[in-house]
């Protein structure tokens, strides 16, 4: 039987799952530049080992209630086929390795684009499985780069 192998986070007390495959370093929350021009969702930048990385509220991009990042927060950095990203986690969890069988695929509950790629059934409940390629828009994503461009050359 096959599995997958997820990064669960929690956010406001409920789990979320990122696919490890796209997860490439957890940090302890730092500090945020805020980045001008950048969409709404973007909360700024951060310097990690030299890479500007975008974050992402995370909170308002689930529709969930914003706040301040915490020094216990923690910053979850995955690439997707355009950007890296820094998705803000209130904790994150161990890896969870979940059976196909138990994934529930998006197309069968909410069909459309969205970012919720499926859910996961698990010995103490569910976990929302999150798609990175999805977290942000084409254009969103276009706008970050660019705003992350205008950003560098501002610097040298």
């Amino acid at each position: 039987m096959t599995s997958q192998n997820f990064v669960v986070f929690s956010i406001a007390n409920q789990r979320y799952a990122l696919n490890l495959e796209s997860v490439r370093r957890i940090v302890r929350a730092v500090e945020v530049t805020p980045l001008p021009d950048a969409p709404e969702p973007i909360l700024g930048v951060i310097d990690v080992q030299g890479q500007v990385i975008p974050v992402v509220d995370t909170r308002r991009r689930l529709g969930l209630p914003c706040r301040e990042i915490e020094l216990s927060d923690q910053f979850i950095i995955v690439q997707d086929s355009d950007l890296t990203l820094a998705f803000v986690a209130d904790e994150v969890l161990p890896v969870m390795e979940v059976p196909e069988a138990q994934v529930a695929s998006s197309d069968r509950l909410l069909p459309g684009e969205g970012m919720v790629r499926g859910l996961a059934r698990v010995d103490d409940g569910m976990i929302v499985v999150l798609s990175t390629e999805r977290l942000l828009s084409r254009e969103e994503k276009q706008d970050v780069s660019s705003a992350l461009v205008e950003a560098v050359e501002a610097m040298q």
